[in-house]
């Protein structure tokens, strides 16, 4: 049988436990006073040794400034079509959105109804010719008319002059025939009172047959009653001819009311060519669509406005195709880049992942407030080679080369630092730190151009931070 050890008594789970926590922490305690102790001693090593800086060199080399922005997709060619007449449409080719090929169908009318209209703007032209040709043969005649009545007026005014002359003279020779025949008469009575003593004489009876022939010829005297009857001719012929003379003056007067002056023959022959030109020009605008409408260019449906069977107005508008054969790229322009930016300049246009090649085609003369209250330019870059899969109204990106500096000194672009006084960067000179004040030019992405303050090879700190102090002595090394 063993025997128990005199003195010891054994211990408990709980207690060895605690024992070994306490160990643990003993341990990890002293690892950290030796890390402790080995960072504080590096430390004090650190400060006597010279910083390290990363360097680049100056060198020569091409600098290529670019402008990244984005803007929208426009076309630079649009065409509405309006309804050239109020013609029902019979087929509708296209819809909204649709990219359609130049001289590609877009819609048509019915045939019937252009056929009508065709025969109806002929029928215009044959009427409104009729109308004219009949007006001015209408107005020749009453011309004609004028032209008679005014010169028969002039014979017929001769006429009557002549006549009535003439029976004033036959008038005259009556009276002076009656006249000479009464003193005859009176001169036989007075002989025949002178041989009243005597009435058996032969001179008696003979003075009373003389007196009773006088008498005879006072009442038939042959020179009287031809002249009577000569005057009694001229009196028809007067009478005859004013009749005439009142049928020729009514006829010059509905003649002179009834001819044409200058301004109505003019009005009139105006009016028949605006007849014969609107006519003429339903005849052309029925020939240009008899066959349809058709696309002018390349390009997209961007509004409809008619269906089949529709019959627009006279001048309403039907469908608006955009060109996808002209496209430009609608940008705006802060002030700070306006200067960059130029007509004539290239660009690289890039569309639903697709590159086009552009050039700045117009800046705007006056800026605009954009929706951050911002003042922007508006500037338009053409694209150069467009093609199918240009979509109008998308945005693109767009990189305009602005300017290009070539074989000059450039730097990494993060180098370059600024303060109160401008720019300037930290380089290495004989293991010592200085700072150099520098004056840029024209950047790139990754490079700046340097005009002034640098030479080719200086070494260029690259990896500035607060703790730099110029003159302090550093170990350059090269990052290439």
């Amino acid at each position: 049988m063993e025997k128990k050890e005199e003195g010891k008594v054994p211990m408990d789970q709980s207690k060895k436990k605690k024992i070994k926590k306490i160990i643990r922490r003993i341990i990890i305690g002293v690892i950290l006073v030796a890390i402790i102790a080995f960072i504080a001693i590096n430390s004090i090593m650190a400060k006597n040794a010279p910083a390290i800086v990363y360097v680049t060199p100056v060198e020569r080399d091409d600098v290529e400034q670019v402008l990244s922005t984005s803007g929208t997709v426009k076309t630079e060619e649009k065409k509405v079509y309006f309804s050239t007449m109020a013609i029902e449409i019979a087929q509708v080719n296209v819809a909204l959105g649709d990219n359609v090929k130049k001289e590609q169908a877009l819609l048509s009318y019915d045939a019937d109804a252009l056929e009508n209209e065709k025969l109806l703007a002929q029928l215009r032209i044959e009427a409104n010719e009729g109308s004219y040709a009949s007006s001015i043969s209408k107005n020749n005649e009453y011309i004609n008319e004028l032209g008679e009545a005014n010169f028969n007026l002039d014979i017929l005014e001769l006429q009557i002059a002549y006549a009535e002359n003439n029976i004033k003279i036959l008038n005259k020779k009556i009276t002076d025939k009656q006249d000479s025949l009464a003193k005859e008469g009176t001169n036989l009575q007075i002989s025949l009172i002178d041989w009243s003593d005597e009435p058996d004489s032969e001179e008696y009876m003979e003075l009373q047959k003389q007196i009773q022939k006088n008498s005879y010829e006072q009442q038939h005297n042959k020179e009287i009653e031809d002249w009577q009857s000569q005057i009694e001719t001229y009196q028809e012929t007067v009478t005859a001819c004013k009749e005439y003379k009142a049928e020729m003056e009514s006829q010059k007067t509905t003649s002179e009311n009834s001819i044409l002056d200058s301004g109505s023959k003019e009005q009139m022959s105006a009016n028949r060519q605006i007849e014969n030109i609107n006519a003429t020009e339903i005849l052309t605008s029925i020939e240009e669509i008899e066959n349809g409408i058709f696309a002018d260019f390349d390009g997209v449906v961007t509004e409809l406005n008619v269906v089949e069977g529709d019959t627009p107005m006279t001048g309403a508008q039907m469908l608006v195709l955009e060109s996808t054969e002209k496209v430009k790229v609608e940008i705006s322009v802060s002030k700070y880049d306006l200067e960059k930016i130029a007509l004539g300049q290239e660009a690289e246009v890039t569309i639903a992942g697709n590159t086009y090649n552009g050039v700045v085609s117009k800046i705007n003369g006056m800026a605009t407030t954009n929706a951050s209250g911002a003042s922007v330019v508006g500037a338009e870059i053409q694209i150069k080679n467009p093609d199918s899969n240009i979509f109008l109204g998308v945005e693109a990106k767009v990189k305009i080369n602005t300017s290009v500096a070539k074989q000059v000194l450039v730097v990494p672009i993060e180098v370059v630092n600024s303060d109160k006084e401008g720019d300037f960067v930290y380089v290495v000179e004989d293991g010592v730190l200085m700072k150099r004040s520098i004056v840029t030019g024209i950047s790139s992405d990754s490079y700046c151009e340097v005009k002034e303050g640098l030479n080719e090879g200086d070494q260029v700190v690259s990896n500035v931070t607060v703790d730099m102090v110029e003159g302090m002595t550093v170990t350059a090394v090269s990052e290439y």
